[in-house]
C-alpha cells in the first residue's frame, strides 16, 4: 500500500514573507569552464577559498575557482583504481566533512577495479592516499550504480547505491535488506568500529533485524543518482531514475530511516508490472513525478535554495532537471500537506548534477560536452493565466479552463500543455484538440480560436474518469511557458 509521507517541515516564516509564484521564476545559466571530462559531482570545500571541487568520470577532481577558472592539475586522480567500463560507471560522487580544513579529507563514491563493486573512499589529501572503507558487489550489469554522498545535519555520512541494474530490478534488491543494492546508506564515518573501517549508528533503522546489512538507511529505491539535504530543515529530497514511465522525486522529513520508497513494487504512483511485492509492506508515496512523454529520460535530482543571492525569489524552493529533456523543475511545500510546482527554464543538455558553493549559490556541470555553469534566477511575471473551474463525481470529472493572455502582443496559435493526476484518462473535450499520452496532455488550439488578444481569453475542456483523485492540473504551459494558476 502507498502511504503519503510524514510532512516535511513547512517553509520558514521568511519563506513565506518572500515567496514569488512559482511560475514567475525564471533559471538561466552562464558557461563559466569548459574541457571537463564527463563531470559527475559538484563539492565546495568551506575553508574560505571560494573553490569547487568537480569529479571527472575517469577517476579525477578538479579544482574551479570564479577567479582563475578550472586548474589544468587535477587535485585528486585516482584512475588507476577506477573502473569505467559501461556507460554508468567510473567516479560517481564526493563529499566534504565539516571540518574538511583542518582534516584534508574527501569522501569519494566510485566503481572500483578490479571487480566494478561500488565503492567509498576516503581520500587524504595530504598524503595523497585513498583508502576503501566500504563496498557492495555489482557485477551483473554495469549500469544503476547510484553514487551520491552527503553529509546529513546529523554529521553521518549518506550513500546511495542503485538497485544493481538491468531491467525491472532483476535482482529484487530494492526489497531486500540483506543487500546494499537499491538503498540510501548511513554511516559514521568519523571513528571505526574494527573489523569495520567505519561505524553503524546505534539509531539506524535495521540494526537488531536478524539478516539485515545495519548501515541501510532507507529502500525501495531504484537508482537514487543524486539526493540532498535541505540545509534549513534537514528534510531529505531524493531524484530516483525510473524503469520508463515514471521518474520520481521524494520528500521526506527528517529522522525517517527505515521508510520504503517503493521500488520495485510501484515506479512513481503506479504498480509496477511483474514487480517485487512483500506482504504487509507500507510505502511511502513520491512528491512529485512525471513521464518519459514530458521528452524526459532520468530525473537529476538537484537541491533546495537556501543562498543569500536569490533569497527573495526563491528561497526553500527545490530546483531539479532531467537528463535528456533539460527542464528546470521548481518545488516547494504549500503549506497544505502539497506542493507547489512549475516549470521555470531549461538547463544545459545532459546535466548531471546541481551543486552549490559554500554560500549555496548553484552551479551545475554537464557530462557531454563537459562544462561548468552558474544558475542565475531572475522574476519574470507570465505572460498567460489559466483558470480552473472542477465538477466531479464518482468516478468522473469535468474540467473548464480559461486561458488569459496576460502579456503585451497577441498569441497567433497556441499549445497548452498540463499533466493529469494519476489515474485520470480523458474521454472527451471541447474547444481544443487534445492528445492525452500517460498523465501528460497536450492541447492545440481549435480553428476558431487560435489567436488570443492581449487580455482576452479562450475556454476548453474535457471530461475525465479517474480512480479516486479527481484534482485538477496543477501546472500549465502556454507555448512552452509557464502561465499562472488562477483559482
Amino acid at each position: 500500500m502507498l502511504a503519503s509521507p510524514p510532512a516535511a517541515a513547512s517553509p520558514t516564516t521568511a519563506d513565506a514573507a518572500s515567496a514569488v509564484p512559482l511560475p514567475s521564476l525564471k533559471a538561466t545559466t552562464t558557461q563559466v569552464a569548459s574541457g571537463l571530462r564527463r563531470p559527475t559531482g559538484i563539492a565546495a570545500p568551506d575553508d574560505g577559498t571560494g573553490r569547487l571541487f568537480i569529479t571527472e568520470k575517469p577517476g579525477t577532481v578538479r579544482v574551479y575557482h570564479p577567479d582563475t577558472g578550472l586548474a589544468d592539475t587535477p587535485l585528486i586522480d585516482i584512475t588507476s583504481a577506477i573502473d569505467e567500463s559501461g556507460n554508468e560507471r567510473g567516479l560517481l560522487g564526493i563529499a566534504l566533512p565539516a571540518d574538511f580544513a583542518e582534516s584534508h579529507t574527501v569522501y569519494l563514491a566510485y566503481t572500483a577495479k578490479p571487480d566494478a563493486a561500488v565503492t567509498l573512499g576516503r581520500y587524504r589529501l595530504d598524503e595523497n592516499r585513498l583508502e576503501p572503507l566500504l563496498s557492495q558487489p555489482h557485477t551483473e550489469y554495469n549500469n544503476h550504480n547510484g553514487g551520491q554522498l552527503a553529509f546529513g545535519p546529523d554529521g553521518n555520512l549518506y550513500w546511495s547505491i542503485g538497485d544493481g541494474g538491468g531491467s525491472g530490478d532483476p535482482l529484487r534488491a530494492g526489497q531486500r535488506l540483506d543487500t546494499l543494492l537499491g538503498k540510501i546508506l548511513r554511516i559514521d564515518v568519523g571513528r571505526a568500529c574494527a573489523p569495520l573501517a567505519y561505524c553503524v549508528p546505534e539509531d539506524n533503522p535495521f540494526v537488531d533485524t536478524p539478516g539485515a546489512r545495519p548501515e541501510i538507511w532507507l529502500y525501495g529505491l531504484r537508482n537514487p543518482w543524486r539526493f540532498s539535504f535541505d540545509a534549513a530543515d534537514g528534510s531529505l529530497w531524493i531524484g530516483d531514475v525510473g524503469q520508463g514511465h515514471w521518474e520520481e522525486i521524494d520528500h521526506l522529513a527528517p529522522g525517517r530511516g527505515g521508510a520504503n520508497l517503493g521500488w520495485s513494487c510501484y515506479e512513481g504512483l503506479e504498480k509496477f508490472e511483474g514487480g517485487n511485492c512483500p506482504p504487509g509492506e507500507q510505502y511511502t508515496k513520491p512528491v512529485f513525478t512525471y513521464s518519459p512523454y514530458t521528452g524526459g529520460c532520468s530525473v537529476i535530482g538537484g537541491q533546495v535554495y537556501r543562498g543569500s543571492r536569490y533569497a527573495g525569489l526563491l528561497g526553500g524552493t527545490y530546483i531539479a532537471t532531467d537528463y535528456c529533456s533539460s527542464t528546470v523543475w521548481a518545488l516547494r511545500p504549500d503549506g497544505r500537506g502539497g506542493y507547489e510546482q512549475a516549470e521555470i527554464g531549461q538547463f544545459p543538455t545532459q546535466v548531471t548534477t546541481i551543486g552549490t558553493t559554500a554560500e549555496g549559490e548553484f552551479y551545475v556541470v554537464n557530462d557531454l560536452p563537459g562544462g561548468l555553469h552558474r544558475v542565475s534566477f531572475s522574476r519574470e511575471e507570465p505572460t498567460c493565466r489559466v483558470d480552473r473551474t472542477v465538477r466531479s463525481w464518482g468516478t468522473g470529472t469535468t474540467v473548464d479552463l480559461t486561458v488569459t493572455n496576460t502579456g503585451s502582443t497577441p498569441v497567433d496559435g497556441w499549445t497548452l500543455k498540463f499533466p493529469l493526476a494519476f489515474g485520470q484518462t480523458v474521454i472527451s473535450d471541447w474547444n481544443t484538440d487534445l492528445t492525452q499520452l500517460s498523465n501528460t496532455v497536450t492541447a492545440t488550439n481549435a480553428a476558431h480560436n487560435a489567436t488570443i488578444a492581449p487580455g482576452a481569453s479562450v475556454t476548453l475542456g474535457y471530461l475525465a474518469s479517474h480512480t479516486g483523485d479527481a484534482s485538477p492540473p496543477p501546472r500549465f504551459t502556454l507555448n512552452d511557458d509557464a502561465c499562472a494558476i488562477g483559482r
